[in-house]
């Protein structure tokens, strides 16, 4: 016979509930991007959290007495969440683990694969953390004004984490790839147009599902101190929160509906492709493991794959070549004495070649510009860089404690972040892995004259669900700056993407591939490109005057009472 759980249990059980349904909706809205790709979850999963925080009787410890703990509880809620998010959405991190290849021992392997994990989900729980201690304090306040606020805070902490060294995990790309239609409102304010109506559905659903509940318990207990009989009690307290619900549900499926027609509107727009904007690309996808770049025979391998895919592709008429970040993992100095180079020479055919550029003592991650002639005429140095995988934060406490990961003894360094990037077709967007996550790079490369996107990464030692993502991440800044992209990898996916987000091409993973595809170079500028993220501002202005003038209305409200009591 199944014992029965005695009162303390009961507590502990109960006390827990909370943080279990917080990192449930966590884990569901982390199962929006790929692998699984559930995105329709981002809708809802949300809802569970937003209940959770703002409701006045939601379920938390018995055992507290006073608001504070509550108000601490409902924190830990939202840090719970967080972690569930962005540890499910980045579990990809962990594929960086063994770093043998590196020279990292198994153990410290382990050691610094589950410290770049955990440390990434706990930042994301203290996001949503911060998010929660906001919304906590709004609990009194109506719904409306919960929603304003809600939005605009979560838009403002993904605009300040965005801004920093490290970042990845937008609400918006759990849109990509699947959703495109709702992507184009990145085209009005950037990817934080998504996430506000993200947020904001999300919001109006919790305010329905919260007011109807404490509509129904509020009637409740008037009808228990009131004369009514228990059937016509009964009645009205299941009308009044199916009106309740039908209010908050029917904005949040107009809003919904509403937001999808504005970004199928965008979407419907033909794109032009005048023959003479056209630029005929081929990327070599060479397939060359990570393990195998520092020796002698992966460099011989990497000369080979990509000279002969650079040949493939000259032969059939491509007007330039696109080769992956790091493609040959040697110093510009070595660069013109390539087999590489040479077939460039010999062909005529433009080539972007993936290399190490100089500075000083130290080095960058570059893509070159080789033109007609063989001749090194633009570089872009990668301004992005990973943290613990290119660089040490804070290295002078750190460096001694956390091993470099980088295959070269040099120190590794930044481009700069106002770099434009020239080449014989006209001005391109440039971006080197990383910075595919950060959509004002794209943004301010579109505004200064970039007329095609031309996206180099190197993703050979994560799993297959990582470089998804990042194809994910490269199809919106295609989709928010109007442009055209190419998109050169090491071992997957490569791909080339029109300005609707469309993949046209994409290829296989763990494979050597060559592609060549017509792309078209062009000069609009979309809202956000003209713009940048105006949509931001404009919500945390807005709710911040909002509040501002409810507050002041209480205030005359109680100095009114008490003037004429």
């Amino acid at each position: 016979m199944q014992k029965k759980l005695n009162k303390k249990q009961r507590e502990r059980l109960t006390a827990l509930l909370p943080y279990l349904i917080a990192l449930a909706s966590g884990i569901s809205m982390g199962l929006t991007v790929a692998p699984v790709g559930a995105w329709f979850l981002a809708w809802v999963a949300l809802v569970p959290l937003w209940v959770l925080v703002v409701s006045s009787n939601s379920i938390q410890n018995p055992s507290c007495a006073g608001s504070a703990p509550k108000v601490r509880l409902k924190i830990q809620n939202g840090f719970a969440w967080g972690i569930g998010y962005h540890g499910v959405a980045l579990f990809w991190i962990t594929g960086i683990h063994p770093m043998t290849w590196l020279g990292v021992p198994w153990l410290p392997s382990l050691a610094i694969t589950l410290f770049c994990w955990g440390f990434i989900s706990l930042l994301g729980g203290i996001f949503v953390a911060i998010w929660a201690a906001v919304m906590v304090r709004l609990a009194g306040q109506k719904p409306w004004l919960r929603i304003l606020i809600g939005t605009a805070v979560w838009c403002g902490l993904e605009s300040l984490w965005s801004a920093g060294p490290l970042w990845w995990s937008s609400l918006a790309y759990t849109q990509s790839p699947h959703n495109l239609v709702i992507l184009h409102l990145g085209q009005l304010s950037g990817p934080n147009t998504v996430t506000a109506a993200i947020a904001a559905v999300n919001g109006l659903i919790a305010e329905g599902w919260t007011n109807r509940r404490d509509a129904a318990e509020s009637l409740s207990a008037g009808f228990r101190r009131s004369e009514l009989s228990k059937t016509e009690g009964a009645e009205r307290i299941s009308f009044a929160p199916l009106w309740f619900v039908n209010k908050y549900f029917a904005i949040a499926i107009g809003l919904l509906i509403s937001l999808h027609l504005i970004g199928f509107i965008l979407y419907g727009r033909p794109i032009a492709q005048p023959p003479e904007a056209a630029l005929k690309v081929g990327i070599v996808q060479g397939n060359i493991p990570n393990r195998l770049l520092r020796s002698s025979e992966g460099f011989r391998r990497a000369q080979e794959n990509y000279t002969s895919g650079y040949i493939t592709l000259a032969d059939q008429g491509v007007d330039a070549v696109l080769t992956p970040e790091g493609a040959l993992p040697i110093f510009q100095r070595d660069l013109m004495g390539t087999a590489l180079v040479a077939a460039v020479k010999l062909k005529g055919v433009v080539a972007w070649i993936g290399a190490f550029g100089e500075r000083g003592d130290s080095y960058t991650i570059s893509l070159f510009t080789f033109n007609s002639k063989g001749e090194i005429v633009s570089r872009y140095d990668k301004a992005k860089l990973v943290p613990l995988g290119e660089y040490i934060p804070f290295e002078g406490i750190l460096g001694g404690i956390v091993k470099r990961l980088s295959p070269l003894d040099a120190h590794q360094v930044p481009g700069s972040a106002n770099q434009l990037f020239d080449t014989p077709f006209g001005r391109a967007i440039a971006s080197i892995c990383y910075e595919s996550a950060f959509p004002e790079q794209f943004r301010r490369q579109a505004a200064a004259g970039g007329q095609f996107i031309l996206s180099s990464s190197n993703d050979a030692h994560y799993t297959a669900s990582m470089p998804f993502q990042h194809h994910a991440q490269d199809m919106m800044r295609a989709i928010e700056t109007d442009r055209w992209s190419a998109r050169a990898t090491n071992t997957g996916y490569s791909a080339f993407v029109d300005p609707h987000g469309r993949t046209l091409w994409i290829s296989g993973y763990n494979t050597y591939e060559t592609h060549a595809e017509t792309i078209y170079r062009r000069q609009t500028k979309t809202l956000y490109v003209r713009w940048g993220d105006w949509l931001t501002p404009l919500l945390l202005i807005s709710s911040g005057e909002a509040w501002l003038v409810i507050q002041l209305k209480d205030t005359n409200k109680i100095n009114k009472n008490l003037t004429l009591s």
